[in-house]
């Protein structure tokens, strides 16, 4: 078999590639769709950035401010709550917005609309975006309960991943469960029940020492607790004075003065997209 010179196999690639483009022409769109699967989009995924680079960096936070403050508030508003010409921006998180969909967005701005795309450099479109994610009560209520809680993958361990919680337990469970975080352990304790890794205990040493956490496991010789300082601590109950199951939850009753409805609200919803 004759091996085609390299300026015929040239010829076929070029019209392999532009095949479908010529399809198109005619009205095949799924032609079209099918060069940009198979050449476009793979090169494209490849490219896109799927986490802010600048999230929570304070410095990048206040440049933010500045840059939208520019070029955005003119028609979101300085609040990022929105105008007759702009949509609500303030809670972009929270309805289950992420960042590698935001940055695009903003990049390209929308077809037949008021939104323009950016000429600026991605570093600003990014700062804009930990700004905005600032603002989104859902987020910032959330990232206060990460002293104690994980949610994807960062955060503290000594309460439960708030990662995944809304798949197993309906809302108004965790609303009463953010609002009397202690009903739910005492009424575990009465029932005989066991609070898998998370049981509040006080334990007291001979020698006088109180130490709080939450009990990791439990036998008849020693136990295992992860105290407040999220250090992970074993002692033999030999060397121990008292061991207490506590009722009292180590997270705080979020009452409305604490925690309004709203952004209870704002924080299932939250979680829920997660």
């Amino acid at each position: 078999m004759t091996t085609p010179s390299a300026p015929f196999r040239w010829l076929r690639v070029f019209f392999l590639m532009a095949q479908p483009l010529l399809l198109f022409q005619e009205g095949n769109t799924l032609a079209l769709t099918w060069f940009i699967v198979v050449f476009l989009a793979p090169a494209a995924a490849a490219q896109a950035p799927i986490t802010n680079p600048v999230a929570g960096d304070r410095d990048a936070i206040r440049a933010g401010s500045g840059v939208y403050a520019m070029r955005c508030a003119s028609c979101h508003g300085m609040d990022a709550k929105g105008t007759p010409a702009g949509s609500d921006l303030s809670a972009l998180w929270t309805a289950g917005g992420k960042d590698q969909t935001l940055f695009p967005s903003i990049r390209r701005g929308f077809p037949n609309t008021l939104k323009p795309h950016s000429f600026g450099p991605d570093k600003d479109i990014w700062a804009i975006l930990a700004y905005l994610r600032t603002l989104d009560s859902g987020t910032s209520t959330i990232e206060n309960r990460s002293v104690c809680h994980q949610v994807n993958g960062s955060g503290g361990r000594l309460g439960p991943d708030l990662s995944q919680p809304v798949s197993r337990r309906s809302r108004p469970v965790l609303a009463h469960k953010i609002r009397h975080a202690s009903s739910y352990i005492m009424s575990v304790n009465a029932g005989g029940f066991v609070i898998e890794s998370y049981q509040p205990v006080t334990l007291v040493t001979r020698a006088g020492q109180r130490i709080r956490g939450v009990k990791k496991n439990e036998d008849a010789f020693s136990v295992q607790i992860m105290d407040t300082q999220e250090r992970l601590q074993g002692y033999p109950k030999v060397n121990l004075r008292e061991l207490v199951n506590e009722e009292t939850s180590l997270m705080p009753d979020f009452g409305p003065d604490r925690l309004s409805d709203r952004d209870l609200d704002d924080l299932l919803a939250y979680l829920g997209s997660l």
